[in-house]
């Protein structure tokens, strides 16, 4: 019951969040030196709360080096993470505001030789959440978001061409040790650091 009153109240976060961009211009998405992001510039996605892990990268989930998914460095790494560039899906949209529909591409070549474009995978039937991994899509597996929810930012998926979608934001799922991004749990707050 709860998982339903949850996902009712994002769905309506979603029709009251496509109506009001509908009608209205939303702020632009700032980095962390107060700029606008722009399309095709590298940025660095980092939490937004410290010591809980660094910059988001490229993770395995198992032992085998293919499929990757997004995932979060460990708070203990030296590892920077990997940069991505957000790519605005409608045509002559140069600022990312909030709101914006845009594909999220790593800035890397990949070891599994296929894209780096972000996308939502099917639901997992053991944890019930859908992880972010990588590949080529041109529908709207691949069209994400971000909104702003008490000063801090959430990349969130729920595009307006699916219908009734359900929409979720990006939170942060350990597995074996490994922080990965996932949705249908709790968001998980993130920054942009310009690269």
């Amino acid at each position: 019951m709860m998982m339903l009153h949850k996902s009712l109240a994002i769905f309506g976060y979603a029709c009251l969040f496509m109506a009001i961009t509908s009608t209205a211009q939303l702020p632009p998405v700032l980095d962390t030196n107060g700029q606008p992001l722009q399309r095709g510039v590298e940025y660095y996605i980092s939490p937004a709360i410290t010591d809980v892990g660094g910059n988001l990268t490229l993770k395995s989930r198992s032992n085998a080096p293919c499929p990757l998914f997004v995932g979060q460095e460990p708070v203990t790494s030296t590892n920077i993470g990997l940069p991505v560039t957000f790519r605005p899906t409608e045509e002559g949209i140069d600022i990312i505001d909030e709101g914006t529909s845009l594909n999220i591409v790593f800035q890397a070549l990949s070891t599994c030789v296929t894209s780096t474009q972000w996308r939502v995978d099917a639901t997992e039937s053991d944890t019930g959440r859908r992880f972010v991994g990588i590949g080529d899509e041109d529908g709207p597996a691949g069209i994400f978001g971000i909104s702003r929810d008490n000063g801090a930012y959430n990349i969130v998926w729920c595009p307006a061409m699916m219908g009734r979608p359900r929409c979720g934001r990006a939170g942060i799922l350990v597995e074996n040790g490994v922080r990965l991004v996932a949705l249908d749990g709790d968001a998980f707050p993130f920054e942009f650091i310009k690269a």
